[in-house]
């Protein structure tokens, strides 16, 4: 997810499909549920009241963000966090969360640097 290689505009499609697939509450609880370990679609359908079919389309949505992977276990089929592009998305706001924090020192500066000639 991040901008280094030769396709900018496909980092900049996986960081929107990312962010699009975490606007829905549903997809936010998946993701969270993944964060203590792989689990089923069964699994993951427990807590919600919506139809295991929906689940797996919310699943779909993750995989195609490049959030979630699906591996094959015997006969379960578990879908797995992926640590990685988090951690991208992250690195992406982390970013401007870095930018404005500089932009307030520089003013916090600035105002004490006011209130010292104001003495």
């Amino acid at each position: 997810m991040d901008d280094v290689g030769t396709d900018g505009a496909d980092a900049e499609s996986r960081l929107d499909r990312a962010f699009v697939a975490l606007g829905d509450q549903v997809r936010r609880q998946i993701v969270a549920r993944l964060s203590r370990g792989p689990a089923t679609v069964n699994e993951l359908a427990e807590p919600f009241d919506i139809t295991k079919q929906a689940i797996s389309k919310h699943i779909q949505v993750l995989e195609h963000a490049g959030l979630v992977t699906r591996t094959r276990d015997a006969q379960r089929r578990p879908v797995h966090l992926d640590p990685q592009a988090l951690e991208s998305l992250t690195a992406w706001i982390d970013g401007y969360r870095l930018i404005h924090e500089q932009q307030f020192r520089r003013l916090d500066g600035l105002l004490d640097t006011m209130k010292e000639k104001e003495k």
